[in-house]
């Protein structure tokens, strides 16, 4: 794929999501025949990622706030924190599917509704959400976490050959545990499980507290000037 046949088209400003005081702009794949699993893959190496069926990067004039951040997952190892986190999760039951739990819309209206009802998706819509996750070109994974049966998160995930990428995450918003914390350490062992090379994490935000969880796994690499550094 050379980047010379890449059409690239660009948003206008919008105030910036995490960052109220900056303004926002993405850069976005305009040619369908780049929107492929094989395509995508070699895009999130390269600072991209997607939401529906676009594929975009931040493309702000006046910062460059938004890093894209990577675990190594060959390497990866877990802090005292972490390896404590796991342990008080040892009762709690979790699998991989191809489609959401039919209750998975009551788990998400309540955490959209206490943790983001400032937010974008306030307030929670059916149609929305699933513009939001699903994708004409990739078929997403849902990571269900489960309480004696009872569902308490859900992670959305996107896999490729030698990847996986962490897409989107609710929880019970009063459960005693970090359940999104949780999830990426799950996410972390199902890479392991399937033999990648890379769980990618989206963007980290050093000014956004909501983001800063992300440095906390070891062995990350962040895209700095197009390289990546650990």
């Amino acid at each position: 794929m050379e980047s010379n046949q890449i059409k690239i088209g660009l948003t206008n400003n919008s105030q910036c999501s995490y960052l109220p005081a900056q303004q926002e702009r993405v850069a976005v794949i305009i040619e369908a025949e780049h929107h492929t699993p094989e395509h995508y893959e070699i895009f999130l190496a390269n600072g991209f990622r997607r939401s529906g069926d676009t594929i975009y990067k931040p493309h702000c004039d006046h910062c460059q706030a938004c890093q894209p951040i990577r675990v190594a997952i060959p390497d990866i190892t877990f802090s005292k924190s972490q390896k404590r986190l796991l342990n008080k999760a040892h009762h709690l039951r979790w699998e991989f599917k191809e489609e959401l739990d039919s209750d998975w819309f009551e788990l998400y209206e309540r955490y959209i509704s206490i943790r983001h009802s400032n937010g974008s998706m306030f307030p929670a819509n059916r149609d929305t959400f699933y513009q939001f996750i699903n994708t004409t070109w990739l078929k997403p994974q849902f990571l269900h976490l489960y309480d004696n049966n009872k569902l308490i998160a859900i992670a959305v995930t996107d896999c490729m050959e030698q990847c996986l990428s962490a897409f989107y995450t609710f929880f019970e918003p009063e459960y005693a545990l970090s359940l999104g914390t949780l999830c990426v350490l799950l996410q972390m062992k199902q890479s392991q499980n399937m033999g990648k090379q890379w769980l990618y994490l989206g963007y980290q935000i050093d000014d956004c507290p909501a983001m800063n969880y992300k440095v906390r796994f070891q062995h990350h690499q962040k895209l700095v000037n197009q390289r990546w550094q650990g």
